[in-house]
């Protein structure tokens, strides 16, 4: 698990984050199990209640689910869901807010693809 970053956001949120990030890299297959919410409490030094808050936004998600006296496990699915979810974030984030800066700027669509082909070379 990684440590969590103090960056002003609910911590529930960042533990929610943290699953995907470790669903999306493969480090939590479909179908296998979630650490419980007692041992993110326990890595992260946080209240139980604030880790189930976290775990518990990715089964209202569809993302995880509960199996009774076993604990989480990744849903079946779940990584195209969490793509998907990011993709949309990553265009309302940072698209959205791209193409409102280069209309400010009088940039042409044009000129902020080759803009973005210019910054990919440099990569």
């Amino acid at each position: 698990m990684k440590n969590l970053i103090d960056d002003g956001r609910p911590i529930f949120i960042q533990i929610a984050e943290r699953i995907e990030d470790d669903i999306i890299e493969g480090g939590l297959p479909e179908e296998s199990q979630v650490p419980s919410t007692n041992q993110f409490a326990a890595f992260y030094k946080i209240n139980p209640a604030t880790a189930a808050k976290g775990v518990n936004l990715l089964v209202d998600e569809g993302i995880l689910y509960k199996k009774r006296g076993i604990g989480m496990f990744v849903s079946e699915g779940a990584r195209m869901k969490v793509m998907e979810k990011r993709k949309e974030q990553f265009f309302e984030q940072y698209v959205v807010t791209m193409i409102r800066e280069a209309e400010k700027l009088g940039i042409t669509a044009d000129q902020l693809t080759e803009m973005i082909r210019r910054g990919d070379s440099k990569r």
